[in-house]
């Protein structure tokens, strides 16, 4: 298939087995990203149009755009301006440790489903750790959130985010089950990261950890301790994620430094 074809074909949401209680972007969004993978697409190749989406699924445009757009965000599509959107090609290399992106496009290889289970999410007053990195004292408390990111079904990373809760207020009640936590920040709260600094090193995972990824303990895995910054160079976030790279490669892109 071409770019220039247009492709049809898709379940309506209630046929695809969601519930009725489902958001109608996120079932929209589903019956899409199944449309890709099970069709086969190839990279470029172009989906319906706005209207035409609307129309088969009987939704309105604002239930598509918003699916459309937690597409691009998870790097399933990518949009032209005056052209439509289209499938965008399957990356094999990970460059979650060399970005400030979210974690949905850290982990999404192209043509994939990313989807999340919410283990835990909290106010908590932050540990010495946690206070020393976002140079914060014990009276500030945090939102902590504890995630399970699944790529296709199958655990890739578990992921122990806080935030100083001063600047996500109501954050620790929003159902973030189908939604990128990194989307939300930016449009909802107006967050950007304007750098972050990792630490990264190779561990055996613990009994706990290794039930929540699926694995045998003491599997080795990646331990990435992360602190990142807002666009006045504050400390804003920690997290500490364990990532299986049984399954993918990560990147990292080094410049060269003049000596």
């Amino acid at each position: 298939m071409t770019a220039s074809q247009p492709v049809s074909g898709a379940a309506s949401p209630e046929a695809a087995g969601h519930p009725a209680r489902t958001p109608l972007w996120f079932r929209v969004k589903s019956s899409l990203t199944a449309l890709i993978l099970d069709h086969g697409l190839e990279p470029n190749a172009r989906l319906p149009s706005e209207a035409e989406l609307c129309q088969q699924f009987q939704v309105s445009r604002t239930v598509v755009r918003e699916a459309l757009s937690q597409l691009v965000n998870e790097g399933v599509i990518y949009r032209l301006q005056g052209k439509g959107a289209f499938v965008r090609a399957r990356r094999d290399d990970q460059d979650f440790v060399s970005t400030a992106v979210g974690f949905s496009g850290e982990l999404s290889d192209k043509n994939r489903i990313v989807s999340r289970r919410i283990l835990r999410q909290a106010m908590d007053q932050p540990g010495p750790r946690v206070r020393r990195y976002l140079k914060i004292d014990e009276s500030e408390p945090v939102v902590s959130i504890d995630r399970v990111m699944m790529v296709d079904g199958h655990p890739r990373a578990i992921v122990r985010w806080k935030m100083v809760a001063s600047l996500v207020p109501g954050l620790e009640s929003l159902g973030l089950e189908t939604r990128s936590l990194y989307d939300t920040l930016s449009r909802q709260y107006g967050i950007h990261f304007a750098r972050a600094d990792r630490w990264i090193e190779s561990v055996a995972l613990a009994d706990e950890d290794a039930r929540l990824l699926g694995v045998e303990a003491g599997r080795p895995a990646l331990r990435v301790e992360s602190v990142a910054n807002d666009e006045r160079d504050v400390p804003i976030e920690y997290y500490v994620a364990l990532y299986l790279t049984d399954r993918s490669r990560l990147h990292v892109s080094v410049r060269s430094a003049r000596i």
